[in-house]
């Protein structure tokens, strides 16, 4: 069996800085994929995946003006 080790870029921030419903633990992670074509969002105890392909189109969607 091969064994890969890698390192991922993250970034981290507390919420309470930007939210004004945020509690004063809440936090948020975002974390490259090793293979460059997405990253996990992780919220407090919440992780979700996303391809950059998944990403524009969630900021697309979230700045529609009709």
């Amino acid at each position: 069996m091969d064994i890969e080790t890698y390192t991922r870029s993250a970034k981290f921030a507390e919420l309470k800085a930007y939210c004004h419903h945020a509690s004063d633990t809440d936090f948020m992670e975002v974390c490259e994929w090793h293979n460059g074509e997405g990253f996990d969002v992780t919220i407090n105890n919440r992780i979700m995946q996303f391809t950059y392909g998944q990403w524009d189109c969630l900021q697309v969607l979230v700045n529609y003006k009709d």
